[in-house]
């Protein structure tokens, strides 16, 4: 069955795919988009890759979906005649289909137990994570523990991504601080019951669900990055359905942008503070007398820091995009 389900899905996947290439209404090929966000999220889920199939939803199928259907407004509806370019991007994308269908003859199958990433790599964390971390989901030990310092470059990744944006996007303010002002209405779908009803229904689902997923990804599926985006995810349904102005009514945009620094500012505070207790930078097991109690404790932090920046950054990307009537 499961085997039948993710056949259909990656049907699905391609004919959505030529749908997005396809259409000549940009309108639809972001809907499609959105649609093709979520099939990834099933297939994601169907692989047992639960942590970045909730990120795919949130994101993909959720925030990114919004972003686009901003950057649209700014757009015509249709898409322009590319001439020559259409050629050209038809043999790039060839191209790479050909390099990629190449490379995948030699990747082993799936499940394959001889494949190298099962001899080699996962025994190793499998085995060691319960001495070393104790922590029942290895995929969070391996993200915020043995894989510390990349998880922390990723977030500044993030971090210089939405700095980036706010500098191209927010308005200035008459103090010379980056502010920002709500979209001339800033009504959102307020006029409007049915979406303004589910809205109000769904969305302390959506901030619990994130909740949870946040302070519970050291024993099941989740993590900053997941919370985060689900968070975001919320928040931007609550500004569709009550208005972007009532949404910084909650979460100003000052508190945005303080977000962004302080979710990194504690990721490498915990860092300095596993210094001075006489470890190396992120050796959480000197933050407690019990090492697996403090390796728990420092990813705990570090993961909330993570999911502080990313909503911080999602957000303030949307209400970017939301005032941008202003700027014209």
């Amino acid at each position: 069955m499961t085997v039948l389900f993710g056949a259909f899905l990656l049907t699905m996947l391609v004919i959505t795919a030529i749908g997005i290439v396809r259409a000549q209404h940009l309108f639809v090929s972001v809907v499609l988009s959105g649609i093709y966000s979520l099939q990834m999220a099933g297939m994601f889920f169907i692989l047992d890759a639960a942590d970045v199939a909730l990120t795919e939803a949130a994101v993909g199928a959720g925030v990114a979906t919004v972003l686009m259907l901003s950057a649209l407004a700014l757009l015509d509806d249709r898409e322009r005649s590319a001439g020559l370019k259409r050629l050209l991007f038809a043999v790039v994308a060839s191209a790479t289909l050909i390099l990629l269908l190449h490379a995948s003859v030699d990747m082993p199958s799936l499940g394959d137990p001889n494949a190298p990433v099962h001899t080699h790599v996962a025994p190793w964390y499998l085995e060691e994570t319960p001495r070393l971390i104790g922590m029942p989901n290895v995929v969070t030990a391996i993200l915020a523990g043995f894989r510390g310092y990349d998880t922390l470059g990723e977030l500044f990744v993030i971090f210089t991504a939405g700095t980036g944006v706010l500098f191209l996007l927010a308005s200035v303010h008459e103090r010379g601080g980056l502010a920002l002002l709500p979209s001339p209405d800033g009504t959102g779908l307020r006029h409007h019951l049915v979406p303004r009803l589910i809205g109000r229904f769904i969305v302390p689902f959506i901030v619990l669900f994130a909740l949870y997923v946040q302070f519970h990804g050291d024993f099941g599926p989740g993590g900053g990055f997941q919370a985060g985006a689900l968070a975001s995810a919320g928040i931007v349904l609550y500004a569709l359905a009550e208005g972007e102005a009532t949404a910084l009514k909650v979460l100003s945009f000052r508190v945005l942008t303080g977000m962004i620094a302080a979710g990194a500012l504690l990721y490498v505070g915990v860092g300095l503070a596993c210094l001075m207790l006489g470890g190396t930078f992120l050796d959480y097991s000197v933050l407690a007398d019990d090492p697996i109690a403090g390796q728990h404790l420092g990813i705990l932090l570090v993961e909330l820091g993570v999911g502080i920046t990313v909503s911080g950054v999602l957000l303030a990307i949307f209400h970017s995009f939301a005032a941008r009537e202003q700027r014209r």
